[in-house]
C-alpha cells in the first residue's frame, strides 16, 4: 500500500475523494475520537484518542496538500509554481489567541479553530460553514449575518456574542453557551422542523430568534 493510499484510508475514504470529501471525514472522526467525548480515566483509550488524532491531522494535511498542488502536463518543461491567493487577514489557525480582531467578511470556511480564542472579534458576515469550532472561546464576538451553516461548535463559549440574522442551519452548538447571546432573526428551522443541535446548551438570558428571551 501506498503513502497516499495510506492516507485516504486512515481517514475512511476511496482514492480520489474531494477535497470536500477530505474535510467532511476528517471533521467527523475528530469529533468520534475527540478526547473530551472519552472517560479521562481510561487512559489506554485516551492514548488511543491522541494516537487518532495525530493520524487524522497527518493524512488530512497531506491529502491536502497533494489537491492544493497545480496540475502539470507529463512533459519535460518546468513551470514556475503557482503562487497562493493573496488575502488581507492572517489565518487564524497561526495564532491562538485573536481576540478582538477584525475578520468581519472572511471566508474561513473548512478551518479548525478549536480551542482558539475569538472574544469580541469581528467575524461580521463571515463564511464559517463546515468550520471546525471546538471549545472556541467566541464570548461577545459580532458574529451578525455570518453563515455557520453545518459549523462544529461542540461546548463554544458564545455568552453575549451577536449571532442576529446569523445562519445556524446545520450547526452543532451542542454543551455550548450560550447564556444572553442575541439570535434574532437566526436561522435556525425549515419550517417547524429545529435543524441545530442544541443538546446540553445553556441559552439562559439568550434573545431567540423570535425576539424572546429563553428564560
Amino acid at each position: 500500500m501506498s503513502e497516499l493510499e495510506r492516507y485516504y484510508r486512515v481517514l475512511e475514504l476511496e482514492p480520489g475523494a474531494t477535497l470536500e470529501e477530505i474535510n467532511q471525514a476528517y471533521k467527523d472522526l475528530v469529533f468520534v475520537w475527540h478526547p473530551d467525548r472519552l472517560p479521562k480515566d481510561n487512559h489506554r483509550l485516551q492514548k488511543k484518542a491522541q494516537d487518532k488524532l495525530k493520524a487524522f491531522n497527518e493524512a488530512r494535511d497531506q491529502l491536502r496538500s497533494l489537491k492544493d498542488q497545480p496540475q502539470t502536463a507529463h512533459n519535460h518543461r518546468t513551470t514556475s509554481p503557482k503562487k497562493p491567493p493573496t488575502t488581507n487577514y492572517q489565518p487564524p489557525n497561526q495564532n491562538p489567541d485573536l481576540s478582538g480582531k477584525d475578520f468581519s467578511r472572511a471566508n474561513l470556511s473548512n478551518r479548525d479553530l478549536s480551542g482558539r480564542n475569538l472574544s469580541y472579534a469581528n467575524l461580521s458576515g463571515s463564511n464559517l460553514s463546515d468550520t471546525f469550532m471546538h471549545k472556541v472561546n467566541l464570548r461577545g464576538a459580532d458574529l451578525s449575518e455570518a453563515n455557520l451553516f453545518r459549523a462544529n461548535l461542540l461546548l463554544a463559549d458564545l455568552r453575549e456574542a451577536n449571532l442576529r440574522n446569523t445562519n445556524l442551519i446545520g450547526a452543532d452548538l451542542s454543551g455550548a453557551d450560550l447564556r444572553g447571546a442575541d439570535l434574532t432573526g437566526a436561522r435556525i428551522r425549515s419550517g417547524e422542523r429545529l435543524l441545530v443541535k442544541l443538546i446540553g446548551a445553556n441559552l439562559a438570558g439568550a434573545i431567540m430568534p423570535d425576539g424572546a428571551i429563553h428564560s
